[in-house]
């Protein structure tokens, strides 16, 4: 985690005082200010939308719940720069929109999407499942009697839910809305394609465009401290209190809430999600698909990405389960100066645009270890780095909720710590190592500038496919490889967003 934070100083101390005036221009200032704009609309865009589903889907009787758990988590799947292509085809002031009402009623052009409305609609569509899945989580790890034990006193449900459930739910809601801060604030491809001036944008312009790197270094270490900044709101949304259990007891399932009145226009904010977020980019790939017809090649091409993806994603999801849970531990178990520190460094390269993740590990392995430069394991190992809040935030989540009376009991008894973990906590936090997981997984299947930069020679991913293609104009080719890459991801996804169970312990709300 110290490696591109290092590698970002030792540039940025090369800085002379030509780079150190660029950089304090009045247009770095209109970058930091357009960059936390667009993170802070987006944050709570996903949030406005996330934690409805997760409550309908969870704790109502919305008719085909089961279905609509799944299926509002599936844009998960779709990576920015993909779902930023579908929307600029289909609603750019020349798109297949424009093309139906020109035929239909004269129009001959539509406003232009691009800017902020564009990567505003592009990142809220495919970035509030993350905080769909946490609270869903979360929700389903509650204990009944709380609840309970507020309608006994005369509250309504939707008295309970302000004054009891939503309380509960604040670390899942600060830990989903943290990850969609720190996505919005390093991703690249949608603000890109939506030329839309960001943080991340100027920075690979300065290392494409320019011979020295230096202003491109000190640009990124500010998206490091806009990145502490998220950090902090997050720690402060989520407060000093306890959110877990201390009592034993069997564990009751959640009863389903009546929406009565409500079940019509509930139905309609689900379908409304779906249709926009998963449906329409879906329905534009294949609209792509079929215009371009078969080629052999593009489809041996794209089957063999595959199987890189699948192999490289996969060793990244469970490495980076494996490196976030001492870190979760000591985040939940031990908080302090040190472990907020710590927590905070494992957070910064998930901040950075992956382009200069991956150039600090270009400079590591070509000057220190030639014999990982352009392998798979520093491929695996970049993945890590990028991604291990993904992991660790739904752990610590987990943590939070088990409380420290039941790892006491265990030590009462005469157990070491270890067995004392793996009997006791580990069944209890495995729905967030499964949440990791599954996470990591599915944004190490749609990274692309670290994996263009570090992967073996003729190494090749469904991402390197469909930008290869797509950056080029082919569209009719980047659509079978962006629509494997959707359905390779959409298994895990359904796995996770059907297993997610609640645990079988309760205990008492502190």
């Amino acid at each position: 985690m110290v490696l591109p934070i290092v590698y970002l100083v030792v540039r940025a101390a090369e800085a002379d005082a030509s780079s150190w005036d660029l950089i304090l221009r009045g247009r770095t200032v209109g970058l930091a200010v357009r960059s936390i704009g667009l993170v802070v609309a987006v944050t709570c865009a996903t949030l406005a939308i996330g934690v409805p589903l997760a409550w309908l889907t969870t704790r109502t009787d919305l008719p085909l719940r089961r279905f609509w758990a799944v299926v509002v988590a599936l844009p998960l799947v779709i990576p920015s720069y993909v779902g930023a292509l579908a929307l600029m085809a289909s609603l750019g002031p020349r798109g297949m929109v424009q093309g139906w009402l020109e035929s239909l009623f004269g129009i001959e052009r539509l406003p232009d999407i691009g800017g902020f409305p564009g990567a505003f609609i592009a990142l809220t569509l495919f970035t509030y499942p993350y905080v769909y899945l946490l609270v869903a989580a979360g929700i389903k790890g509650l204990d009944p009697s709380l609840e309970e034990a507020a309608r006994s006193l005369g509250r309504t449900p939707w008295q309970t839910f302000r004054e009891v459930t939503l309380p509960l739910l604040r670390p899942s809601i600060a830990a989903g809305g943290l990850l969609v801060a720190l996505y919005t604030l390093h991703d690249f491809g949608a603000v890109s394609l939506m030329r839309y001036q960001a943080f991340t944008q100027a920075i690979y312009l300065q290392y494409k465009g320019a011979f020295d790197r230096t202003p491109a270094a000190i640009l990124s270490l500010m998206l490091i401290a806009l990145a502490v900044v998220a950090l902090w709101a997050e720690r402060r949304a989520r407060g000093r209190a306890r959110y877990y259990k201390s009592h034993s007891g069997a564990k009751r399932p959640l009863a389903p809430l009546r929406l009565g009145r409500w079940k019509w226009p509930a139905l309609a904010f689900c379908t409304s999600v779906a249709l926009a977020a998963f449906a329409a980019p879906v329905g534009v790939l294949v609209f792509w698909l079929v215009r371009g017809g078969g080629d052999a090649t593009v489809v041996a091409e794209a089957l063999t990405a595959v199987g890189g993806s699948v192999s490289a994603s996969a060793l990244a999801g469970g490495l980076a389960v494996l490196a976030a849970l001492p870190v979760a531990l000591i985040a939940a178990r031990h908080p302090g100066r040190v472990t907020s520190f710590t927590e905070k460094l494992s957070y910064s390269g998930y901040s950075l645009p992956g382009i200069v993740v991956a150039l600090a590990f270009v400079f590591f392995a070509a000057n220190f270890t030639p014999a990982l430069y352009q392998t798979l394991p520093l491929v695996v190992i970049a993945y890590v780095v990028l991604f291990l809040p993904q992991a660790s935030e739904p752990l610590k989540a987990s943590l939070l909720q088990v409380g420290p009376r039941i790892e006491e009991a265990g030590r009462v008894l005469g157990k070491g710590r270890a067995r004392v973990f793996m009997s006791l906590v580990a069944p209890l936090i495995r729905r967030g190592a499964g949440t990791g997981f599954a996470l990591v997984f599915l944004t190490a299947m749609k990274e692309l500038p670290a994996t263009l930069l570090l992967r073996p020679t003729g190494f090749e991913t469904l991402a390197t496919r469909v930008w290869t293609s797509a950056s080029v104009g082919l569209f009719a080719q980047a659509a079978l490889p962006a629509l494997l890459l959707i359905l390779v991801c959409s298994l895990p996804l359904y796995i996770l967003a059907r297993r997610v169970e609640v645990q079988k312990v309760e205990v008492r709300s502190d």
